[in-house]
């Protein structure tokens, strides 16, 4: 009976936790040619690329502590990071010159990972509860969902500080989520899966070739009772969900 299909179905569904940035859509690959842009420019004659890479990644773990994160933060770390770096006197011209390079990432139109609107979709058809978490400034997160077109697929959205074993089971909290049916879904080891298995909810790792150099981290073993998937793309949910 079809009545019998439908509780069969509700009775299977879980609860998918899902990152926003470099999951859904494309993010850091613009950060990342920002910097390719930065490091062009201020073509430093005693350092190596990658000495002065190392020099921004330490200012943007500075800046992070300070400012958090999104667009705001790291203007602020492409400028102190010329500021220490540059040899020459820093002109108001030079600071403009910096800023457009970060400036350019927010005229980037959203571009969706592909298959990610069709598995969505999926997933809302078989009634799965679908949460978008996402780390971040506030405003501009929320403009990037907004724009995304994918807001309509999801029953909330929480836009966090950080994304922490404490967020998530703030989350689990909030919306009194089973974990054994509770998963979060995402590219990073360090905001996504490994807190979430340390909050007690089982997690799915989809890499993504360009994650954030600070996101990179070794993704732990799930505790036990627990789950760990890792699919190669986020349409291979549809063989899990």
């Amino acid at each position: 009976m079809p009545g019998e299909s439908s509780n069969a179905q509700r009775a299977h569904s879980q609860t998918l936790l899902i990152d926003a940035d470099d999951t859904l859509w494309e993010n850091n690959i613009y950060f990342e040619q920002a910097i390719v842009e930065f490091l062009t420019f201020l073509n430093h004659q005693q350092m190596s690329r990658e000495q002065v890479r190392e020099v921004l990644n330490a200012v943007e773990r500075e800046t992070i502590m300070e400012r958090g994160y999104g667009l705001h933060s790291f203007t602020h770390s492409l400028v102190t990071t010329f500021e220490r770096l540059s040899t020459g006197p820093v002109t108001p011209e030079l600071h403009q010159t910096v800023r457009k390079f970060a400036q350019r990432i927010a005229d980037t139109p959203i571009e969706l990972i592909r298959g990610v609107p069709e598995t969505l979709d999926y997933l809302q058809q078989r009634e799965h509860h679908l949460i978008l978490v996402t780390k971040g400034n506030f405003t501009e997160q929320s403009s990037k969902i907004e724009r995304s077109g994918l807001k309509e697929y999801f029953a909330a959205v929480e836009i966090v500080a950080e994304k922490n074993a404490t967020a998530y089971k703030s989350v689990i909290a909030k919306y009194e989520l089973a974990e054994p049916t509770t998963w979060m879904v995402g590219n990073s080891p360090k905001s996504d899966i490994n807190p979430a298995l340390a909050a007690g909810i089982n997690a799915v790792f989809v890499p993504h070739d360009m994650t954030w150099i600070l996101e990179h981290e070794t993704v732990g073993p799930a505790p036990e009772g627990l789950k760990l998937l890792q699919v190669e793309k986020f349409r291979d949910l549809r063989q899990h969900f």
